[in-house]
């Protein structure tokens, strides 16, 4: 069974989600869930596996008013970091 998980990394003002393994379109229902228990203006850093997060991700932020600070590639994972609308 898959997992993710929610880590606090050294900023505190910036929550990790590692959704590491699940695919389309899990990362996108699960990062939209955590970015609503999030308050305004705060930052989700989320990671994915799943090559259809690079077009996904982008398009929910847009759809959803969220800002897409950035995306970058490390490896097999895709890192986006979202500041909630």
């Amino acid at each position: 069974m898959l997992s993710c998980s929610l880590v606090m990394p050294r900023n505190h003002s910036e929550k990790t989600l590692d959704l590491s393994g699940l695919l389309c379109p899990l990362p996108v229902l699960k990062a939209r869930k955590h970015l609503q228990t999030m308050p305004s203006g705060t930052v989700l850093r989320v990671i994915a596996t799943d090559p259809m997060s690079a077009i996904d991700m982008p398009h929910f932020c847009n759809e959803q008013g969220h800002t897409l600070l950035d995306e970058e590639k490390d490896g097999s994972a895709l890192i986006f970091r979202i500041r909630r609308k």
